[in-house]
Order: C-alpha cells, then structure tokens, then sequence
C-alpha cells in the first residue's frame, strides 16, 4: 500500500499547564513536553509539493496548545484530548501522543513520566 509508512512528527513541543493530581501541581503549574506522530498518506503532498495536500504542521500545533490549556487530573486525559482532536481535525489515519511531565512529586528523582496512547481513526 502506498504511503502505509508515512509519519509526520512534531517533537518536544513546550507548554506550560496545570495538569495533576496533586493540588500543589495545579496551583503553581509547570512545563510539559508533548509528541505527536501522525500516520498519514503523505504521497500526494510528496508528488505535488503543494500546501494544499499537505498536513499543515502548524495548525496542528495550534490545536495541541488549544487543547493542552483546559486542565486535567491525569496525563491519560491530556492525551486522550488531542488525540481525539488531531483525528477528527486532519486527514490522519492513526495518532500517536507523548505527554511528558518532568517534575511528578514522587519522593524521588527520576527525569520524567510520560504517558503515551496509540489511537486509529
């Protein structure tokens, strides 16, 4: 099948929210990391090298930041939310989320949690 193996990635993309369980997280909030992979038809963008069929990169941040503001208890929800909005948004067959926390009051060091789903149109 043409185009089976084609991903767009956007990495390490930065926003500041107050997700967490922890009353503390939500008041004074910190910076997350979020991955999206998008697994899409990227032949006809490929063979065009026209905008037009292609995914726009930037609106598909712009909806991550969107939906990465409303808080949440669990990064599960967090990225369930733009998931769901990245599959209903564009033409993508397949979507895979990272939400990365680096500082989870746990009682020890580690470098962060990360909560990742894998979801199919």
């Amino acid at each position: 099948m043409v185009g089976a193996g084609d991903v767009i990635t956007l990495t390490a993309m930065q926003f500041y929210a107050r997700h967490g369980a922890d009353a503390g997280e939500r008041a004074l909030g910190q910076r997350f990391e979020v991955d999206v992979e998008l697994h899409a038809d990227l032949a006809a963008a490929g063979a065009s090298d026209r905008l037009e069929d292609a995914i726009d990169y930037r609106a598909v941040y712009h909806l991550v930041a969107e939906l990465f503001e409303t808080p949440c208890l669990l990064l599960e929800a967090v990225a369930e939310r733009i998931a769901a909005g990245i599959l209903a948004g564009f033409a993508v067959r397949e979507v895979v989320v990272r939400v990365r926390k680096p500082s989870v009051p746990i009682g020890g060091v580690l470098a962060h949690a990360q909560v990742e789903i894998w979801r199919v149109a």
